[in-house]
């Protein structure tokens, strides 16, 4: 239960002397807003934004943070922004192990202690396992020990195939939803870690054909996809829910986010319940 410091370093992504409009030009092409929309929304002129991507204009510490923020920038990437500008880090990035952020592991702990007997886990930009309560071991029984040494990876346990995922019985589709969640997560943070470690699950084998075709004539929820998983002779069924922290100020904060996975039906509920009891 112990939250658990990672090492992993995601690397900002401001190339080095092409100055901060080449950045912006990408992340607003990259959002596909056009210089005219972004300057109304940023209060501007899109002649002013023009200057600025061009190199033309130098923009002003303020008005590098407005745009990122109307472009939703993530707050490491902000910090890029900035130094391409000129002008020097605005959001720090703690350790969280630090002492300041004391607060924050307590409420995390209590979060996910809360939660059971429903599994719950805390990732950071990378899917290492930050913190995870009793509901995640149940999900782990039977994961070799060379696996389960640290750092612990979500995406790693989940789809290695000595991992969960001989006994996820939706493998292909639970596979393809969590690659494509990979893929959102490289296009918006730019991490050649994460891009490493895409690489990485995706070489595993994928599910015989077969095995997909039999996914096909499995019911699903029609709120969610399930992941589908075998513990102790039966066939548990969990829908999963993803939060980050609104408007964080810390770069290892924005970057952590708490996986909660619900029952996606009564039998689960009771099975999950009976463990706890």
């Amino acid at each position: 239960m112990t939250i658990v410091p990672t090492g992993t370093d995601i690397a900002a992504a401001a190339p080095a002397g092409k100055g901060v409009g080449p950045l912006l030009r990408a992340w607003r092409e990259r959002r596909r807003v056009s210089q005219l929309e972004l300057a109304l929304r940023a209060d501007s002129s899109a002649r002013h934004i023009s200057f600025v991507e061009t190199g033309r204009s130098r923009p002003s510490e303020e008005m590098v943070l407005r745009l990122a923020e109307h472009l939703d920038v993530p707050v490491r990437e902000r910090n890029s922004l900035l130094l391409a500008a000129g002008y020097a880090p605005r959001y720090p990035e703690t350790p969280l192990d630090d002492p300041a952020l004391e607060a924050l592991r307590e409420g995390l702990e209590r979060l996910i202690q809360g939660y059971e007997p429903y599994p719950a886990l805390v990732v950071d930009a990378v899917y290492d396992v930050v913190a995870a309560n009793r509901g995640i071991t149940m999900l782990l029984d039977g994961v070799p020990e060379s696996l389960l040494q640290p750092p612990l990876n979500a995406m790693r346990l989940t789809l290695h195939p000595r991992g969960m995922a001989p006994r996820i019985r939706n493998l292909g589709e639970w596979r393809g939803h969590l690659l494509a969640q990979m893929e959102r997560q490289i296009a918006l943070h730019r991490s050649e870690p994460l891009r490493a470690l895409y690489e990485e699950v995706t070489a595993y084998p994928a599910p015989e054909a077969a095995e997909r075709e039999d996914e096909q004539l499995t019911p699903v929820p029609h709120f969610a996809l399930p992941m589908r998983i075998e513990h102790d002779g039966r066939v548990l069924s969990f829908v999963s829910s993803i939060a980050t922290f609104n408007t964080p100020m810390d770069v290892t904060v924005s970057e952590l986010a708490i996986e909660t996975f619900l029952p996606a039906d009564p039998a689960t509920a009771k099975y999950l319940h009976a463990l706890g009891d």
